[in-house]
């Protein structure tokens, strides 16, 4: 008897029970203390305070911060109610290969905001080194760095939890050290700091500057928005909640308050950065302001931080696209090295110069998944869905080929149309993806590929946390009988 596997129900990708979820309210907040703690964020902040105050700066930021967190916390859901991973959804609105397309490019951006943020790990630790040591390699200090993250990565949700836990005071601690060291010496220098600007915009030029640090915000955490799911589903909440808010208070608790807060102070320190020494490279800036013990100690921060954030935000949802992609030869542990390797491939050392402008271009494209999401699993399906479909190979997602035409489409318009307006990417990017693919859902593609779901919205048949439900999904092996023992039956 021949076996042959389905790799829609590769391990890794079935859905996270109730009493598998162990991440808290508080839990989550501190991960997102290590989260938001990102230096790539002070690019944002020292390219801000070039054109704009320090307290504008602030302001775009917290605007951004906020309303990409709502977009993570509505996304999220998914995997609160169900208990289902990014990848997985993404069957539903763009087929069971198809799902393969938009993943990737998250996978991908995820892979490379993993080597960016490890750069500067290693950076630091090189810097670390070579104060105690005189040691200067930062090449070996960046695989070593590497090795150490993907390793913890592989341990699991609960190991990332309790470098967290450890990680989130001293970072806390330092990161004010940090604002306070850099802000005295742009004082030192004759800088105010709540007034100074490099070259101040006025009028239409002001607002536009002030909306690329909203847009580059959203831009910025755009990749976690559309995976939100992949991280969700470890969070506890209680059974049989009909109140959304209620039902997802740990999202809201991490994704509008923590993550703001800490975002915010990240760009703050990035635009001090800039007025001390003239750059927003928070290595460079250090090693300029501060020395000795000191300098070790905030070189210190800077590793937990980028540590913290890629094992979280980066690592996990990269892994588990590849382990989607790959299917059950392609277990997580195999996804998280193929997302090191990537990242490494990617050259970050060489992309920190270009990562504003990048940024606006990224916030279109995946807010347009965001978009598409949304209108999938609120508008249309209302927040039922099929789960058990989800891991069928001919089941009702495979639409034409294992491709949803709509989702695609709608992806393609959306993208383009938030980079034809980079100054509003990310909100045009969500707004034109919704509309194009429930327009083509519902009028056009799913009058040719019915959805049990929505013929039949019942709570009890396509809800699952709301209802109590737990879904399970057997992993049995099909089984194709052979012509010899075939003949024997009959």
């Amino acid at each position: 008897m021949e076996k042959k596997s389905n790799y829609l129900k590769s391990p890794d990708l079935l859905p996270i029970g109730y009493g598998e979820r162990n991440i808290g309210t508080f839990g989550f907040a501190v991960i997102w203390v290590g989260m938001a703690i990102v230096l790539a964020a002070f690019a944002i902040g020292g390219g801000g305070i070039q054109s704009l105050s320090l307290p504008m700066v602030l302001l775009a930021t917290i605007i951004g911060s906020v309303a990409i967190g709502i977009f993570m916390s509505i996304i999220g859901d998914i995997g609160i109610e169900h208990g289902l991973s990014f990848p997985v959804y993404m069957r539903a609105p763009f087929g069971t290969i198809g799902t393969h397309i938009p993943s990737i490019t998250r996978g991908v951006t995820a892979a490379c905001w993993f080597g960016i943020n490890t750069y500067f790990g290693a950076s630091a630790i090189n810097g670390i080194l070579f104060l105690l040591f005189g040691f200067d390699q930062w090449f070996i200090c960046f695989l070593l760095f590497a090795a150490a993250q993907l390793i913890n990565t592989a341990l699991g949700i609960k190991s990332i939890e309790r470098f967290a836990d450890l990680a989130a005071p001293i970072i806390i601690l330092i990161s004010c050290w940090m604002y306070i060291t850099l802000s005295d010496s742009a004082s030192a220098g004759g800088k105010e700091i709540f007034a100074w600007v490099e070259s101040p915009a006025t009028g239409m030029a002001a607002f536009t500057a002030f909306m690329v640090v909203v847009m580059a915000n959203m831009g910025f955490w755009a990749t976690l928005a559309a995976d939100m799911p992949t991280l969700s589903r470890f969070f506890k909440a209680p059974k049989n909640e009909r109140n959304w808010f209620k039902r997802n208070k740990s999202q809201l608790v991490g994704n509008l308050i923590v993550m703001p807060v800490f975002n915010t102070f990240m760009i703050a320190i990035g635009a001090v950065s800039y007025m001390a020494v003239g750059t927003s490279d928070p290595i460079m800036a250090l090693q300029e302001a501060a020395s000795g013990f000191v300098l070790g100690i905030l070189l210190l921060m800077i590793v937990l931080a980028q540590w913290s954030t890629n094992t979280s935000a980066n690592i996990i949802p990269a892994a588990t696209v590849f382990s989607n992609v790959g299917g059950p030869k392609v277990p997580f542990w195999v996804g998280v090295l193929i997302a090191g390797i990537i990242g490494t491939l990617a050259q970050p050392w060489s992309l920190f110069d270009v990562l504003n402008q990048a940024l606006l271009i990224i916030g279109g494209i995946l807010t347009s998944i965001v978009g598409i999401l949304f209108a999938d699993y609120y508008l249309l399906r209302k927040r039922r869905v099929n789960v058990k479909a989800l891991y069928e190979n001919d089941g009702q997602f495979k639409y034409l080929f294992g491709f949803n035409v709509a989702g695609l489409l709608a992806w393609i318009i959306g993208g383009i149309a938030a980079n034809l307006l980079p100054m509003y990417s990310s909100l045009v990017g969500f707004a034109v993806g919704a509309g194009v693919y429930y327009v083509l859902a519902k009028y056009w593609w799913f009058t040719k590929y019915e959805q049990a779901e929505i013929i039949d919205p019942s709570d009890e048949k396509y809800l699952g946390l709301t209802v109590g439900r737990d879904w399970e999904i057997v992993d049995e092996e099909q089984l194709i009988v052979l012509p010899e023992v075939a003949n024997e039956r009959v």
